[in-house]
């Protein structure tokens, strides 16, 4: 897998939990990621992914927002949601990033962890998100980062049917999640590619 792949993979887990879980999660953003990963130029972007996305968490809602007809992104799947977070948060932040590269990979992480309706919703939304904002056009994927494919059995994701309002802001004290939930202790941390259980569909929720 390569190293900006796995950044994605372990900066959408943290935002999953940072979703449901609050803006008082964000302090652990570093050790839960460094638990998971050593290699420091993986923790670098994976942490710079988790940080921009949360520092322009409602830029990146309304984004998302303009271009999804017919969907509230609070009925999103918890996973398509944060995927998309991350994914509109390259497209508009992060220029050494191919715009191709970013909706590729988004596409991948939606397949793993969600659904494999998710990949086509992902990449509906991303690339009216990159055609609305004018992003320049890169060089092909081969070129620079290729999308990893997905991980035979991979662990999927479980959502909730109508997942709360998106931005972290509206899960602080989220009282009622199940312990699997919750971000583990660095001595038992799950396996890097298990992100953990809500009760619910999966998948993009029924507009």
């Amino acid at each position: 897998m390569k190293k900006r792949t796995r950044s994605r993979e372990l900066a959408l887990q943290f935002l999953y939990q940072l979703d449901l879980r609050g803006d008082e999660l964000l302090p652990e953003a570093k050790d839960f990621i460094r638990s998971e990963e050593r290699d420091a130029e993986t923790v670098k972007f994976a942490l710079r992914l988790v940080e921009g996305t949360f520092e322009h968490w409602e830029e990146l809602d309304r984004a998302i927002q303009a271009v999804a007809q017919n969907w509230n992104i609070s009925r999103m799947a918890v996973v398509d949601r944060n995927v998309l977070r991350l994914a509109t948060h390259e497209l508009l932040h992060c220029h050494d990033v191919p715009p191709k590269v970013a909706i590729n990979e988004a596409i991948e992480l939606g397949k793993r962890y969600s659904t494999q309706n998710s990949g086509a919703f992902i990449n509906g939304i991303l690339d009216k998100i990159m055609n609305r904002t004018k992003v320049p056009s890169a060089a092909p994927v081969a070129v620079t980062e290729s999308a990893e494919a997905p991980a035979a059995g991979g662990a999927a994701l479980v959502d909730e049917p109508n997942g709360n309002q998106g931005s972290a802001r509206a899960h602080s004290g989220v009282a009622d999640l199940p312990e699997a939930a919750e971000l583990p202790e660095a001595a038992d941390l799950p396996e890097a590619a298990e992100l953990p259980d809500v009760e619910g569909a999966r998948g993009p929720a029924t507009g």
